[in-house]
């Protein structure tokens, strides 16, 4: 990992190993800031993005927990703005080609990101997700709804597909957001303090990073060449002091809203590989756990990117899953139940091997990028399962 930051490829990273849940091996490498030169320290702050997925699934599935909805629940049900859904035709060329849907979107489905809902950024020239630029719903910035305003704009525009007949990463899990707030009746950020972060002891975890912990926030940067990982160069891409992060947020955004460190998120991934249990707090039911790393896609409809090749993957609620193992891959591996962070933050959970692996750096974009694999492969032969 030394030599991605040597060769300019990353400003920095971290690496953990567990064997269950004893740390094997941490390590940091790299720098604060570039400019400064100032070492990682071990307790950084990250933006966390698409890992704040699998935490705004925990938390609805306490609330699924307390029979508060089903998985077959109708969305509409708990978001009314969700009635009489529009889906794309399949030979759509602009946003106005609907038909109706022949079925709601379902709880299932929103954990799981099979609802037919986009992001607007990752295929910009489709007809679905042109229809979220004209709308001004963007994943990467600019104006900030609040969960219930981006409800209210996702319920009007048309579905990329059926609801449960394929796999589109999207705004679903901010929806859920969404849910976790209207049937809690708390916002979404007192609702995660109040049921996981303070029992967990999770106290540099939330949406912003407040000014005392300024000087903890690691700088982020952007490759040189966005379509080759490999060149090297690093400009910034956000000044922690001006940026986003330094005030509190009208979005709370379930997908990809919080900072975190590495002993809080730690802390989070030790309860779920112990079962839903750690700190003397009781966050989920084992049964709750393997529900979630059970498959929810239909029959044949596995994770899909047009950027990155994820082979033999599908999809939980809020994991996805290795259902399959190519060449390159530990047959240990199998099993495995992941998710990551644009900016290069992934956690993966590997339980018939025994290990679990975290790595976080600050590069955007930094997911599914070569040191993440790298990393995996080393961390297998660390722990004695590389086969």
């Amino acid at each position: 990992m030394q030599w991605y930051v040597s060769q300019n490829l990353l400003s920095c990273i971290n690496t953990l190993v567990m064997r269950g849940t004893d740390v094997l091996d941490f390590r940091t490498f790299g720098y604060m800031d570039l400019e400064s030169k100032r070492p990682l320290a071990d307790d950084a702050i990250y933006r966390m993005y698409s890992n704040t997925k699998i935490v705004t699934s925990v938390a609805a599935m306490q609330l699924f927990e307390q029979g508060r909805f089903t998985l077959d629940t109708p969305l509409s049900a708990i978001i009314p703005a969700f009635a009489d859904l529009r889906v794309l035709k399949a030979d759509a060329k602009e946003a106005t080609d609907v038909i109706a849907a022949n079925q709601p979107i379902l709880m299932r489905h929103i954990l799981s990101h099979s609802a037919g809902l986009s992001y607007g950024f990752i295929e910009p020239g489709s007809v679905i997700d042109r229809s979220y630029i004209a709308a001004k719903i963007n994943a990467l910035g600019g104006d900030e709804p609040t969960l219930e305003e981006l409800c209210d704009k996702l319920a009007k525009l048309p579905l990329a597909y059926e609801p449960g007949t394929q796999w589109r990463y999207s705004f679903a899990t901010d929806v859920v957001a969404r849910v976790v707030e209207v049937l809690s009746g708390k916002s979404f950020d007192r609702y995660l303090d109040d049921h996981i972060f303070k029992p967990l002891g999770m106290g540099d975890t939330g949406f912003h990073v407040p000014t005392e912990k300024m000087s903890r926030f690691v700088s982020m940067y952007a490759p040189v060449d966005l379509f080759d990982p490999m060149k090297p160069g690093m400009n910034k891409a956000e000044d922690p002091a001006t940026g986003p992060y330094s005030r509190p947020r009208r979005m709370l955004s379930g997908g990809g809203g919080l900072v975190s460190t590495v002993a809080d998120y730690l802390a989070f991934v030790r309860m779920i590989v112990n079962g839903g249990t750690w700190n003397g707090a009781r966050i989920l039911k084992p049964e709750t756990l393997q529900l979630m790393r059970t498959n929810q896609l239909a029959p044949g409809v596995q994770v899909a990117f047009p950027m990155w090749a994820m082979p033999g993957t599908v999809f939980g609620l809020g994991f996805a899953l290795k259902e399959k193992v190519t060449e390159q891959e530990p047959q240990r591996s199998l099993g495995e139940y992941h998710w990551g962070g644009m900016a290069g933050t992934h956690s993966w959970m590997a339980p018939n091997a025994g290990i679990t692996g975290m790595c976080m750096t600050q590069r955007m974009p930094g997911f599914w990028h070569p040191f993440s694999h790298e990393f995996k492969t080393f961390a297998y032969n660390l722990a004695g399962n590389s086969r």
